[in-house]
């Protein structure tokens, strides 16, 4: 990229500081390049002007022309707005503005004549466009005019200081006109492009920007997104390659005593095809002598912590220490107890560390790992405080890995002199689609069979009206010596009104189940923590028969006997989170239910989500359908590198232009893995240039 595009946005004519300064702080606009990048999300036939009585309910944007009249400043202080009207031969429109009333006032001259664009509303049966571009006009000044104008994102406060979608244009129009080639030269191989027929990229610019015909536009379009996917997979490949190739890694060339007696002996249950499947590929990657960087995948209950605690045994075997960290104390109390279960008849070392670890058991646990004689760790973030070092750390395992952040992960692989293997799990089901866009560089393994013996949740739907019939329900689950969860949503944990609600909700729930017949444990972000662990203690100790919580009870709380998961106002929880919060039951032999109880009125995106849930129970359908609804920006937990920022690409919508640019890199980078040949330099000097711009990591 010329350095051209590197100008501070205010070197730009018509901008100057103070605009530079709304434009950086509104649009995050720094330089020409983000000008250039920031695409029109449509275009308009502005040569086309309408009459007022043009406009009925159905009508979006329109542009219509008229005689200002009436501009006047109405309400107080705290409602103050500018209202001006718009008449042409066929009625009368109302313009509103609520923002830069001074500075709009002053340029608005009634008796003129103007030209009017703008999103249309309707406020008590008056029709209304509020913050319209608008602009002199007369009947003979529509030459020049594109028949498709660009409609920027832009802001309120850049609108009311001139800087709407209309200047930002012609701002734009400015900056393509002293491009050149040489500005935007070609980044893609020659072969790509002559078989794709793709536009010139400063070709693709510009008529994405001001596009002379649609079909034009259409190839714009297709251009860049594909160069944005074609150059997100080919950096996550070219790490994935570089890591086979030349990061060392720690070498298990057996499977021993330790991995051997207890699969043959102290296995509780029969592996999955899908659970052999992972551990053949993971015995595969720690005998290569190159570093494993591989992110497990499994659905709630799908068995990872058995592959887990399988790749721990080989470590061990071979003569190294494991680690294993998870976000939550809890998380890793849960982990520590059924490892330590598991492995009561071998001679293996299993310890815990957290923040509550008492100072006597923290120095005998540190002593232990230096002195090699503690084999497996197991502990939340406090594994990777400094003091906590390894004699031969030969395994990572990290669990839900989307709660912890790319640096503190890379602190634990740092605690040995050859980076010992990685192996990141998650429950959060991810779609295939998003998993190698966001994941490309590592190497991904799915368990997409639940163990034998595990019945599905029966999930159902129930109104707010039938809470008494719920109810009845739960009282009879209890009179059978089950438990119970009741989830209440908590966004934030600090939103008062949430918080009100839950104990609203608490109370409710005492009323039906009252005590000392019936004891119940309440779990919430407001709580110490001391609070929230006994809390949650006595409910998986079965003193409680009912857990009312918000959702940090989320991820990992394992307590078999529970076997009814009622969601109250389902509406507001996103489908990949309802179906988490329903893999908190089922985990015994006993029939579970999960029931979500809405109001009544619930929107059509509400009402999908619970059309879906309750239609199946397969975690990776259902993060498609969610993927489908919100976006692949939305889904929780894919990846904190910034990686699925597209300007313009829509991993859901431009699958088929994800595969091919995903099997163009393959093929490359088979046939040319460092990008050396004539064909490859130039993509190989755009990646080189760009790389200090992004965040990369091995792993996140």
């Amino acid at each position: 990229m010329s350095s051209i595009l590197s100008s501070p946005i205010e070197y730009l004519k018509g901008v100057g500081p103070q605009r530079a300064e709304l434009l950086k702080k509104e649009l995050l606009i720094f330089t020409f390049q983000d000008l250039l990048e920031h695409f029109p999300f449509r275009h308009v036939d502005k040569t086309k002007v309408n009459l007022i009585s043009d406009i009925t309910p159905q009508t979006e944007y329109i542009q219509v022309a008229g005689n200002l009249q009436d501009v006047e400043v109405v309400g107080d202080k705290r409602a103050k707005r500018l209202v001006a009207y718009l008449r042409d031969k066929t009625g009368t429109l109302e313009l509103v503005w609520f923002q830069g009333i001074n500075w709009v006032q002053k340029t608005l001259v009634p008796g003129q004549s103007y030209l009017v664009y703008g999103r249309v509303s309707f406020f008590q049966n008056s029709v209304q466009i509020v913050h319209p571009e608008i602009e002199l006009w007369s009947p003979e000044k529509k030459e020049g005019k594109s028949f498709a104008e660009p409609v920027y994102p832009t802001t309120e406060k850049l609108r009311a200081r001139g800087l709407g979608g209309r200047q930002i244009g012609k701002l734009t129009q400015m900056l393509l006109a002293q491009l050149h080639e040489r500005d935007l030269p070609e980044n893609l191989p020659d072969s790509i492009l002559t078989s794709l027929k793709l536009l010139k990229r400063i070709e693709a610019y510009r008529q994405i920007h001001f596009p002379a015909t649609p079909a034009l536009y259409n190839e714009a379009v297709k251009r860049l997104k594909f160069e944005e996917l074609f150059v997100a997979q080919m950096r996550l490949n070219l790490l994935r390659s570089a890591r086979h190739r030349f990061s060392r890694g720690v070498v298990f060339d057996k499977v021993g005593e330790h991995f051997n007696e207890f699969y043959k002996k102290y296995l509780p249950f029969e592996l999955t095809g899908a659970q052999k499947r992972v551990i053949k590929e993971i015995r595969a990657d720690t005998a290569t002598g190159k570093q494993m960087n591989r992110l497990l995948q499994g659905d709630v209950g799908s068995g990872k912590t058995m592959v887990a605690l399988l790749t721990m045994l080989l470590a061990i075997d071979n003569g190294f220490q494991a680690c294993l960290m998870a976000p939550t104390e809890i998380l890793a109390k849960q982990h520590f107890t059924s490892i330590k279960e598991l492995l009561k008849e071998l001679p293996v070392s299993v310890d815990l560390l957290t923040g509550s670890t008492r100072t006597k058991s923290r120095k005998e646990i540190l002593n232990q790992l230096l002195d090699g004689s503690l084999q497996i760790l197991i502990g939340t973030h406090a594994v990777i405080e400094d003091v906590v070092q390894f004699q031969k750390l030969g395994i990572v395992i990290v669990d839900e890995q989307h709660k912890f952040g790319v640096a503190q992960r890379a602190r634990l692989w740092e605690k040995a002199e050859v980076p010992p293997h990685v192996l990141v799990m998650t429950a959060t089901p991810i779609p295939r689609t998003l998993a190698m866009t966001a994941y490309g560089d590592l190497d991904y393994s799915v368990i997409d069979e639940l163990p034998p013996g595990r019945q599905p949740v029966v999930t159902v739907h129930r109104y707010e009206s039938q809470r008494s019939r719920v109810m009845d329900f739960l009282r009879a689950e209890i009179d059978k010596g089950r438990q119970i969860y009741i989830i209440f949503p908590l966004i934030e944990e600090s939103e008062k009104l949430d918080y009100e609600d839950l104990m609203k909700g608490y109370e409710i729930v005492k009323g039906y189940f009252p005590e000392p017949k019936y004891w119940i444990s309440m779990v919430h972000g407001r709580q110490p923590a001391e609070q929230k662990e006994v809390n949650m203690k006595r409910f998986v100790e079965g003193d409680t028969q009912i857990m009312v919580s918000t959702t940090v009870i989320e991820v990992g709380v394992n307590v078999p006997n529970a076997s009814v998961m009622v969601i109250e106002s389902t509406e507001k929880f996103g489908l990949s989170q309802l179906h988490q919060l329903r893999g908190r039951v089922g985990r015994g032999a006993e029939k579970s239910y999960c029931i979500l109880l809405s109001g009544s009125k619930l929107g059509n995106d509400a009402r999908e989500r619970i059309k879906i849930l309750t239609a199946t129970s397969n975690g990776f359908e259902i993060a498609e359908k969610d993927m489908e609804l919100r976006g692949p920006g939305d889904i929780e937990g894919t990846r904190q590198s910034g990686m699925l920022n597209f300007k313009l690409a829509n991993i859901v919508q431009d699958r088929s232009l994800l595969e091919l640019a995903k099997s163009m890199v393959s093929t490359i980078i088979d046939n040319d893995p460092d990008l050396n040949s004539a064909e490859n330099l130039r993509l190989k000097n755009f990646l080189q240039h760009q790389k200090g711009k992004i965040a990369w990591s091995k792993i996140s």
